[in-house]
Protein backbone atom coordinates (compact mmCIF):
# COMPACT_ATOMS: atom_id res chain seq x y z
CA UNK A 1 0.00 0.00 0.00
CA UNK A 2 1.21 3.54 -0.57
CA UNK A 3 2.09 5.08 2.82
CA UNK A 4 0.99 9.07 3.23
CA UNK A 5 3.66 11.31 4.04
CA UNK A 6 1.19 14.55 4.40
CA UNK A 7 2.36 17.55 4.62
CA UNK A 8 1.05 21.55 4.30
CA UNK A 9 4.10 23.50 3.69
CA UNK A 10 4.37 25.74 0.91
CA UNK A 11 0.75 25.31 0.16
CA UNK A 12 0.91 29.13 -1.81
CA UNK A 13 2.91 27.26 -4.37
CA UNK A 14 0.58 24.21 -4.84
CA UNK A 15 -2.22 26.29 -6.92
CA UNK A 16 -4.53 24.03 -8.79
CA UNK A 17 -6.89 25.11 -11.70
CA UNK A 18 -9.26 22.24 -11.38
CA UNK A 19 -9.08 19.63 -8.25
CA UNK A 20 -11.84 18.14 -8.47
CA UNK A 21 -12.78 15.51 -6.20
CA UNK A 22 -9.20 15.40 -4.83
CA UNK A 23 -8.95 15.41 -1.37
CA UNK A 24 -6.06 18.40 0.46
CA UNK A 25 -3.96 16.02 2.03
CA UNK A 26 -3.34 13.77 -1.10
CA UNK A 27 -2.55 16.99 -3.35
CA UNK A 28 -0.32 17.92 -1.70
CA UNK A 29 1.76 14.68 -0.24
CA UNK A 30 4.69 12.98 -1.75
CA UNK A 31 3.62 9.17 -1.52
CA UNK A 32 6.67 6.13 -0.92
CA UNK A 33 6.19 3.36 -2.91
CA UNK A 34 7.10 0.48 -0.29
CA UNK A 35 8.96 -2.54 -2.02
CA UNK A 36 10.25 -0.76 -5.34
CA UNK A 37 13.97 -0.71 -4.07
CA UNK A 38 16.35 -3.39 -5.96
CA UNK A 39 19.42 -3.35 -3.69
CA UNK A 40 21.55 -6.27 -4.08
CA UNK A 41 23.93 -8.08 -1.99
CA UNK A 42 26.29 -9.08 -5.04
CA UNK A 43 24.95 -6.38 -8.11
CA UNK A 44 27.41 -8.65 -10.62
CA UNK A 45 23.44 -10.83 -10.31
CA UNK A 46 22.42 -8.25 -12.96
CA UNK A 47 23.81 -8.30 -16.06
CA UNK A 48 23.32 -4.82 -16.91
CA UNK A 49 25.40 -3.56 -13.48
CA UNK A 50 28.60 -5.12 -14.35
CA UNK A 51 28.01 -2.26 -17.42
CA UNK A 52 26.82 0.69 -15.89
CA UNK A 53 25.07 0.96 -12.14
CA UNK A 54 23.19 4.62 -11.66
CA UNK A 55 21.60 5.11 -8.43
CA UNK A 56 17.98 6.52 -8.79
CA UNK A 57 14.68 7.45 -7.34
CA UNK A 58 11.31 7.52 -9.12
CA UNK A 59 9.08 10.11 -8.77
CA UNK A 60 5.48 9.43 -10.39
CA UNK A 61 2.30 11.87 -10.69
CA UNK A 62 -0.73 10.41 -9.69
CA UNK A 63 -3.72 12.12 -11.90
CA UNK A 64 -5.88 9.56 -12.22
CA UNK A 65 -7.18 5.75 -11.57
CA UNK A 66 -7.01 4.10 -8.52
CA UNK A 67 -3.79 3.98 -6.10
CA UNK A 68 -3.34 0.58 -7.09
CA UNK A 69 -2.67 1.70 -10.61
CA UNK A 70 -0.63 4.44 -9.44
CA UNK A 71 1.52 2.17 -7.84
CA UNK A 72 1.40 -0.44 -10.73
CA UNK A 73 2.84 1.78 -13.15
CA UNK A 74 5.77 3.53 -10.75
CA UNK A 75 6.59 -0.68 -10.20
CA UNK A 76 6.84 -0.55 -13.75
CA UNK A 77 9.09 2.22 -14.19
CA UNK A 78 11.27 0.75 -11.55
CA UNK A 79 11.57 -2.64 -13.81
CA UNK A 80 12.90 -0.55 -17.26
CA UNK A 81 15.19 1.68 -14.13
CA UNK A 82 16.30 -2.00 -14.02
CA UNK A 83 16.57 -3.26 -17.06
CA UNK A 84 18.44 -0.36 -17.94
CA UNK A 85 21.60 -0.65 -15.44
CA UNK A 86 20.13 1.29 -12.53
CA UNK A 87 19.34 0.85 -8.80
CA UNK A 88 16.48 2.05 -7.74
CA UNK A 89 16.55 3.59 -4.03
CA UNK A 90 13.27 4.75 -3.70
CA UNK A 91 9.96 5.20 -5.31
CA UNK A 92 7.69 8.57 -4.77
CA UNK A 93 4.01 9.36 -5.80
CA UNK A 94 2.53 12.78 -5.97
CA UNK A 95 -1.33 13.29 -5.90
CA UNK A 96 -2.06 16.04 -8.03
CA UNK A 97 -5.29 16.87 -10.61
CA UNK A 98 -2.52 17.42 -13.48
CA UNK A 99 1.52 17.90 -13.34
CA UNK A 100 3.30 20.82 -12.49
CA UNK A 101 3.73 22.59 -16.03
CA UNK A 102 7.06 23.99 -14.37
CA UNK A 103 8.77 21.06 -12.33
CA UNK A 104 6.40 18.32 -13.16
CA UNK A 105 5.73 17.23 -8.98
CA UNK A 106 5.16 21.12 -8.07
CA UNK A 107 7.11 23.62 -6.70
CA UNK A 108 6.80 23.05 -2.98
CA UNK A 109 7.37 19.06 -3.38
CA UNK A 110 10.92 19.83 -5.18
CA UNK A 111 12.46 20.34 -1.72
CA UNK A 112 11.30 17.21 -0.71
CA UNK A 113 12.61 15.59 -3.47
CA UNK A 114 16.05 17.07 -2.81
CA UNK A 115 16.26 15.54 0.75
CA UNK A 116 15.60 12.33 -0.54
CA UNK A 117 17.92 12.80 -2.90
CA UNK A 118 20.63 13.73 -0.96
CA UNK A 119 19.86 11.47 2.27
CA UNK A 120 20.13 8.08 -0.10
CA UNK A 121 22.70 9.28 -2.39
CA UNK A 122 21.21 9.04 -5.39
CA UNK A 123 22.77 10.55 -8.88
CA UNK A 124 19.62 10.66 -11.13
CA UNK A 125 15.74 11.01 -10.61
CA UNK A 126 13.70 9.23 -13.37
CA UNK A 127 9.97 11.03 -13.78
CA UNK A 128 6.87 8.74 -14.53
CA UNK A 129 5.82 10.76 -17.94
CA UNK A 130 7.32 12.55 -20.82
CA UNK A 131 8.60 15.82 -19.29
CA UNK A 132 9.02 19.09 -21.69
CA UNK A 133 12.72 20.53 -22.05
CA UNK A 134 11.57 23.67 -19.30
CA UNK A 135 10.38 21.21 -17.02
CA UNK A 136 13.52 19.29 -17.68
CA UNK A 137 15.65 21.93 -17.15
CA UNK A 138 13.78 23.42 -13.98
CA UNK A 139 13.70 20.24 -12.29
CA UNK A 140 17.42 19.40 -13.12
CA UNK A 141 18.90 22.79 -11.85
CA UNK A 142 16.63 22.47 -8.42
CA UNK A 143 17.38 18.76 -7.57
CA UNK A 144 20.87 18.98 -8.18
CA UNK A 145 21.29 16.02 -9.70
CA UNK A 146 20.68 14.59 -13.54
CA UNK A 147 17.06 14.34 -14.16
CA UNK A 148 15.40 11.87 -17.04
CA UNK A 149 11.83 10.86 -17.90
CA UNK A 150 10.09 7.75 -18.82
CA UNK A 151 10.88 8.07 -22.67
CA UNK A 152 14.38 8.93 -22.38
CA UNK A 153 14.79 5.46 -19.72
CA UNK A 154 12.59 3.46 -22.58
CA UNK A 155 14.82 4.88 -25.52
CA UNK A 156 18.15 3.88 -23.63
CA UNK A 157 17.12 0.64 -23.14
CA UNK A 158 16.24 0.06 -26.62
CA UNK A 159 20.00 1.10 -27.43
CA UNK A 160 20.94 -1.27 -25.44
CA UNK A 161 19.61 -4.08 -26.81
CA UNK A 162 19.27 -3.33 -30.23
CA UNK A 163 21.37 -5.87 -32.43
CA UNK A 164 20.19 -5.56 -36.26
CA UNK A 165 21.09 -2.82 -38.14
CA UNK A 166 17.83 -2.11 -38.91
CA UNK A 167 17.02 -1.99 -35.28
CA UNK A 168 20.17 0.19 -34.03
CA UNK A 169 19.18 2.80 -37.11
CA UNK A 170 15.27 2.87 -36.02
CA UNK A 171 16.46 3.51 -32.21
CA UNK A 172 19.30 5.70 -33.19
CA UNK A 173 16.68 8.10 -34.81
CA UNK A 174 14.16 7.78 -31.93
CA UNK A 175 17.20 9.41 -29.74
CA UNK A 176 17.41 11.64 -32.26
CA UNK A 177 14.06 13.25 -32.82
CA UNK A 178 13.62 13.02 -29.07
CA UNK A 179 16.66 14.72 -27.96
CA UNK A 180 16.68 17.19 -30.26
CA UNK A 181 14.17 20.11 -29.04
CA UNK A 182 15.81 19.29 -25.94
CA UNK A 183 19.37 19.97 -26.46
CA UNK A 184 21.37 22.54 -24.13
CA UNK A 185 24.33 23.30 -22.83
CA UNK A 186 25.85 24.47 -19.53
CA UNK A 187 27.17 27.84 -19.16
CA UNK A 188 28.41 29.53 -22.27
CA UNK A 189 29.70 26.34 -24.13
CA UNK A 190 26.80 26.43 -26.83
CA UNK A 191 25.64 30.17 -27.15
CA UNK A 192 29.61 30.59 -28.25
CA UNK A 193 29.24 31.81 -31.64
CA UNK A 194 31.55 30.51 -34.67
CA UNK A 195 32.90 32.75 -37.32
CA UNK A 196 31.07 33.03 -40.21
CA UNK A 197 30.95 34.59 -43.76
CA UNK A 198 29.53 34.46 -47.12
CA UNK A 199 31.70 33.15 -49.54
CA UNK A 200 34.20 30.83 -46.51
CA UNK A 201 36.96 33.49 -47.18
CA UNK A 202 35.20 36.69 -47.33
CA UNK A 203 35.96 40.40 -45.86
CA UNK A 204 34.28 43.58 -44.80
CA UNK A 205 30.72 43.73 -45.29
CA UNK A 206 30.14 39.65 -46.15
CA UNK A 207 31.27 38.40 -42.50
CA UNK A 208 27.76 37.11 -40.95
CA UNK A 209 27.33 36.25 -37.20
CA UNK A 210 27.89 32.64 -37.98
CA UNK A 211 26.01 30.53 -35.91
CA UNK A 212 25.93 29.29 -32.26
CA UNK A 213 27.77 25.84 -31.22
CA UNK A 214 24.17 24.71 -30.50
CA UNK A 215 22.36 25.83 -34.07
CA UNK A 216 25.78 23.75 -35.56
CA UNK A 217 24.89 20.53 -33.32
CA UNK A 218 20.91 21.14 -34.43
CA UNK A 219 21.90 20.97 -38.19
CA UNK A 220 23.90 17.95 -37.86
CA UNK A 221 21.28 16.07 -36.23
CA UNK A 222 18.55 17.22 -38.88
CA UNK A 223 20.90 15.89 -41.62
CA UNK A 224 21.74 12.65 -39.39
CA UNK A 225 17.67 12.16 -39.15
CA UNK A 226 17.69 12.73 -42.61
CA UNK A 227 19.94 10.05 -43.21
CA UNK A 228 18.53 7.53 -40.89
CA UNK A 229 14.88 8.03 -42.61
CA UNK A 230 16.57 7.39 -46.07
CA UNK A 231 17.99 4.31 -44.43
CA UNK A 232 15.37 2.97 -42.77
CA UNK A 233 13.21 3.26 -46.15
CA UNK A 234 15.51 1.31 -47.93
CA UNK A 235 15.45 -1.12 -45.61
CA UNK A 236 11.95 -1.41 -45.67
CA UNK A 237 11.47 -1.89 -49.47
CA UNK A 238 13.23 -5.10 -48.46
CA UNK A 239 11.23 -6.04 -45.86
CA UNK A 240 8.53 -5.37 -48.66
CA UNK A 241 9.40 -7.38 -50.94
CA UNK A 242 9.90 -10.76 -48.91
CA UNK A 243 6.32 -9.90 -47.37
CA UNK A 244 5.29 -9.71 -51.70
CA UNK A 245 7.08 -13.05 -52.18
CA UNK A 246 4.97 -14.76 -49.37
CA UNK A 247 1.64 -12.73 -50.58
CA UNK A 248 2.13 -14.32 -53.96
CA UNK A 249 2.42 -17.87 -52.75
CA UNK A 250 -0.06 -17.14 -50.32
CA UNK A 251 1.28 -18.68 -47.46
CA UNK A 252 -0.54 -17.50 -44.28
CA UNK A 253 1.17 -15.10 -41.70
CA UNK A 254 0.72 -14.73 -38.02
CA UNK A 255 2.37 -12.08 -35.99
CA UNK A 256 3.08 -12.59 -32.31
CA UNK A 257 2.68 -9.32 -30.41
CA UNK A 258 1.92 -8.41 -26.86
CA UNK A 259 3.01 -6.74 -24.24
CA UNK A 260 7.06 -6.66 -23.00
CA UNK A 261 8.58 -9.76 -21.34
CA UNK A 262 4.78 -11.31 -21.99
CA UNK A 263 6.83 -14.70 -23.21
CA UNK A 264 6.19 -13.81 -27.41
CA UNK A 265 9.99 -15.11 -28.13
CA UNK A 266 9.23 -18.36 -25.73
CA UNK A 267 6.25 -18.82 -27.19
CA UNK A 268 7.74 -18.96 -30.67
CA UNK A 269 10.40 -20.88 -29.40
CA UNK A 270 7.65 -23.70 -28.26
CA UNK A 271 5.52 -23.17 -31.45
CA UNK A 272 8.32 -23.84 -34.25
CA UNK A 273 12.14 -24.34 -32.23
CA UNK A 274 13.12 -20.94 -33.80
CA UNK A 275 15.90 -20.69 -30.72
CA UNK A 276 15.46 -16.90 -29.95
CA UNK A 277 16.95 -15.20 -27.54
CA UNK A 278 14.51 -15.58 -23.96
CA UNK A 279 15.26 -13.06 -21.09
CA UNK A 280 13.39 -12.23 -18.24
CA UNK A 281 14.04 -8.74 -19.12
CA UNK A 282 12.15 -6.07 -20.62
CA UNK A 283 12.12 -5.32 -24.14
CA UNK A 284 14.91 -8.26 -25.09
CA UNK A 285 13.57 -8.74 -28.25
CA UNK A 286 13.86 -5.53 -30.96
CA UNK A 287 14.40 -7.84 -33.89
CA UNK A 288 11.60 -9.38 -35.73
CA UNK A 289 11.92 -12.78 -36.34
CA UNK A 290 9.82 -14.65 -38.73
CA UNK A 291 9.54 -18.30 -38.70
CA UNK A 292 7.84 -21.15 -40.65
CA UNK A 293 6.00 -23.73 -39.34
CA UNK A 294 3.54 -26.48 -40.76
CA UNK A 295 -0.34 -27.27 -39.14
CA UNK A 296 -1.49 -30.44 -38.48
CA UNK A 297 -2.67 -30.87 -42.09
CA UNK A 298 0.44 -29.63 -44.25
CA UNK A 299 -0.67 -26.39 -44.67
CA UNK A 300 2.63 -23.75 -44.34
CA UNK A 301 2.38 -20.88 -42.43
CA UNK A 302 4.84 -18.22 -40.83
CA UNK A 303 5.12 -17.00 -37.31
CA UNK A 304 6.61 -13.84 -36.91
CA UNK A 305 7.94 -12.20 -33.24
CA UNK A 306 7.88 -8.69 -32.71
CA UNK A 307 8.79 -5.69 -30.37
CA UNK A 308 7.40 -5.71 -26.91
CA UNK A 309 4.94 -2.99 -26.24
CA UNK A 310 4.61 -0.80 -22.89
CA UNK A 311 1.99 1.96 -21.51
CA UNK A 312 2.53 5.24 -22.91
CA UNK A 313 5.31 3.87 -25.54
CA UNK A 314 6.97 6.87 -27.17
CA UNK A 315 5.92 7.93 -30.33
CA UNK A 316 9.15 8.46 -31.42
CA UNK A 317 9.36 4.91 -31.65
CA UNK A 318 6.13 4.05 -32.86
CA UNK A 319 7.07 6.29 -35.89
CA UNK A 320 10.65 4.77 -36.07
CA UNK A 321 9.63 1.29 -35.77
CA UNK A 322 6.51 1.62 -38.06
CA UNK A 323 7.96 -0.34 -40.64
CA UNK A 324 8.46 -3.24 -38.27
CA UNK A 325 5.60 -3.33 -36.93
CA UNK A 326 3.91 -3.17 -40.24
CA UNK A 327 4.38 -6.81 -40.08
CA UNK A 328 1.65 -6.60 -37.55
CA UNK A 329 -0.67 -4.57 -39.78
CA UNK A 330 0.19 -6.97 -42.67
CA UNK A 331 -0.44 -10.45 -40.84
CA UNK A 332 -3.44 -12.89 -41.14
CA UNK A 333 -3.85 -13.04 -37.25
CA UNK A 334 -2.38 -11.40 -34.34
CA UNK A 335 -1.50 -14.09 -31.31
CA UNK A 336 -2.06 -11.13 -28.79
CA UNK A 337 0.09 -12.56 -25.85
CA UNK A 338 -0.30 -11.21 -22.42
CA UNK A 339 1.19 -12.13 -19.17
CA UNK A 340 -1.21 -13.94 -16.69
CA UNK A 341 0.62 -13.36 -13.79
CA UNK A 342 1.02 -9.69 -14.21
CA UNK A 343 -0.61 -7.31 -11.51
CA UNK A 344 -2.71 -5.91 -14.42
CA UNK A 345 -3.39 -7.59 -17.71
CA UNK A 346 -6.00 -5.99 -18.24
CA UNK A 347 -3.88 -2.73 -18.73
CA UNK A 348 -1.40 -4.32 -20.80
CA UNK A 349 -4.36 -5.03 -23.46
CA UNK A 350 -5.40 -2.16 -23.70
CA UNK A 351 -1.84 -0.85 -24.13
CA UNK A 352 -1.19 -2.93 -26.69
CA UNK A 353 -4.52 -2.46 -28.52
CA UNK A 354 -4.12 1.12 -28.69
CA UNK A 355 -0.33 0.52 -30.37
CA UNK A 356 -1.90 -1.87 -32.77
CA UNK A 357 -4.58 0.77 -33.66
CA UNK A 358 -1.93 3.36 -34.20
CA UNK A 359 -0.16 0.83 -36.81
CA UNK A 360 -3.70 0.06 -38.36
CA UNK A 361 -3.38 -3.77 -37.52
CA UNK A 362 -6.74 -2.88 -35.03
CA UNK A 363 -8.47 -4.62 -38.13
CA UNK A 364 -6.41 -8.06 -37.99
CA UNK A 365 -8.30 -10.81 -36.67
CA UNK A 366 -7.22 -11.42 -32.87
CA UNK A 367 -6.28 -14.51 -30.94
CA UNK A 368 -5.95 -13.88 -27.06
CA UNK A 369 -3.02 -16.04 -25.75
CA UNK A 370 -2.73 -15.67 -21.65
CA UNK A 371 0.49 -16.56 -20.83
CA UNK A 372 2.90 -17.86 -17.47
CA UNK A 373 -0.49 -19.69 -16.19
CA UNK A 374 1.64 -21.57 -14.27
CA UNK A 375 2.69 -18.70 -11.69
CA UNK A 376 -0.79 -17.08 -11.77
CA UNK A 377 -3.12 -17.99 -9.10
CA UNK A 378 -6.63 -20.03 -9.51
CA UNK A 379 -8.60 -17.03 -8.31
CA UNK A 380 -6.91 -14.71 -11.05
CA UNK A 381 -7.05 -16.92 -13.93
CA UNK A 382 -10.99 -17.56 -12.90
CA UNK A 383 -11.68 -13.93 -13.23
CA UNK A 384 -9.49 -13.33 -16.70
CA UNK A 385 -11.85 -16.38 -18.45
CA UNK A 386 -14.73 -14.79 -17.21
CA UNK A 387 -13.16 -11.46 -18.82
CA UNK A 388 -11.96 -12.98 -22.19
CA UNK A 389 -13.63 -16.65 -22.49
CA UNK A 390 -12.17 -17.23 -26.27
CA UNK A 391 -8.73 -16.64 -24.47
CA UNK A 392 -6.50 -19.51 -24.45
CA UNK A 393 -4.42 -20.08 -21.41
CA UNK A 394 -0.75 -21.64 -21.88
CA UNK A 395 2.15 -21.73 -20.22
CA UNK A 396 5.21 -21.27 -22.31
CA UNK A 397 7.70 -22.56 -19.95
CA UNK A 398 6.06 -25.75 -18.48
CA UNK A 399 4.51 -26.46 -22.18
CA UNK A 400 1.00 -26.40 -20.73
CA UNK A 401 -1.59 -25.72 -23.24
CA UNK A 402 0.59 -25.48 -25.77
CA UNK A 403 -0.85 -27.58 -28.04
CA UNK A 404 -4.35 -25.37 -27.75
CA UNK A 405 -2.31 -22.66 -28.88
CA UNK A 406 -1.12 -24.70 -31.66
CA UNK A 407 -5.03 -26.14 -32.45
CA UNK A 408 -6.13 -22.52 -32.14
CA UNK A 409 -3.74 -20.74 -34.73
CA UNK A 410 -4.78 -23.17 -37.21
CA UNK A 411 -8.12 -23.00 -36.99
CA UNK A 412 -7.88 -19.89 -37.39
CA UNK A 413 -5.39 -19.68 -40.47
CA UNK A 414 -7.28 -18.74 -43.80
CA UNK A 415 -8.25 -20.76 -45.94
CA UNK A 416 -7.77 -21.07 -49.43
CA UNK A 417 -10.85 -20.34 -51.34
CA UNK A 418 -11.17 -22.48 -54.71
CA UNK A 419 -12.22 -26.06 -54.38
CA UNK A 420 -10.85 -28.31 -57.76
CA UNK A 421 -10.12 -31.67 -58.39
CA UNK A 422 -7.39 -32.13 -60.94
CA UNK A 423 -4.85 -34.58 -62.26
CA UNK A 424 -1.75 -33.72 -62.45
CA UNK A 425 1.10 -35.44 -64.64
CA UNK A 426 3.75 -37.25 -62.59
CA UNK A 427 6.82 -35.06 -64.30
CA UNK A 428 4.83 -32.56 -62.29
CA UNK A 429 5.30 -33.33 -58.49
CA UNK A 430 6.63 -29.47 -57.87
CA UNK A 431 2.54 -28.64 -58.58
CA UNK A 432 1.48 -31.86 -56.34
CA UNK A 433 4.11 -30.44 -53.52
CA UNK A 434 2.78 -26.92 -54.09
CA UNK A 435 -0.87 -28.09 -53.14
CA UNK A 436 0.18 -29.88 -50.18
CA UNK A 437 2.42 -27.13 -48.84
CA UNK A 438 0.11 -24.51 -49.48
CA UNK A 439 -3.30 -25.75 -50.05
CA UNK A 440 -6.11 -27.80 -48.50
CA UNK A 441 -5.59 -31.41 -49.55
CA UNK A 442 -8.77 -33.10 -49.11
CA UNK A 443 -8.29 -36.47 -51.25
CA UNK A 444 -5.74 -38.09 -53.25
CA UNK A 445 -5.39 -41.06 -55.73
CA UNK A 446 -2.50 -42.50 -58.07
CA UNK A 447 -3.84 -42.98 -61.61
CA UNK A 448 -1.69 -44.18 -64.70
CA UNK A 449 -1.88 -40.82 -66.16
CA UNK A 450 -0.91 -39.09 -62.70
CA UNK A 451 -1.90 -37.69 -59.40
CA UNK A 452 -5.53 -37.14 -58.83
CA UNK A 453 -5.66 -34.52 -56.47
CA UNK A 454 -8.75 -32.52 -54.75
CA UNK A 455 -8.38 -29.83 -52.94
CA UNK A 456 -8.58 -26.05 -51.93
CA UNK A 457 -6.41 -23.59 -52.92
CA UNK A 458 -5.80 -19.67 -53.85
CA UNK A 459 -6.19 -18.38 -56.78
CA UNK A 460 -2.73 -18.25 -58.11
CA UNK A 461 -2.34 -22.07 -57.56
CA UNK A 462 -5.67 -22.87 -58.98
CA UNK A 463 -4.66 -20.58 -62.53
CA UNK A 464 -1.49 -23.07 -62.61
CA UNK A 465 -3.84 -25.86 -62.20
CA UNK A 466 -6.24 -24.96 -64.58
CA UNK A 467 -4.60 -27.05 -67.49
CA UNK A 468 -4.87 -30.70 -65.39
CA UNK A 469 -8.54 -29.80 -63.80
CA UNK A 470 -10.83 -32.38 -64.51
CA UNK A 471 -14.71 -32.99 -63.85
CA UNK A 472 -15.65 -34.50 -60.53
Amino acid sequence: MLRARATFEDLEDEVEFDTGDLELEERHALRRVAGLSTELADVTEVEYRQLRLERVILVGVWTEGSATDAENSLTELAALAETAGSLVLDGLIQRRGRPDPSTYIGRGKVDELRAVVRSSGADTVICDGELSPSQLRTLESQVNVKVIDRTALILDIFAQHAKSKEGKAQVELAQLQYFLPRLRGWGEALSRQAGGSASGNGGVGLRGPGETKLETDRRRIRHRIARLKREIAAMATIRDTKRATRRRNRVPSVAIAGYTNAGKSSLLNRLTGAGVLVEDALFATLDTTTRRSRSADGRVYTLSDTVGFVRHLPHQLVEAFRSTLEEVAEADLVLHVVDGAHPDPEEQVRAVREVLAEVGADAVPELLVVNKVDAADEETQLRLKRLWPDAVFASARTLIGIEDVRAAVEQRLPWPAIELTAVVPYDRGDLVARVHSIGDVLETAHLAEGTRIRARVNDALAAELAPFVVSS
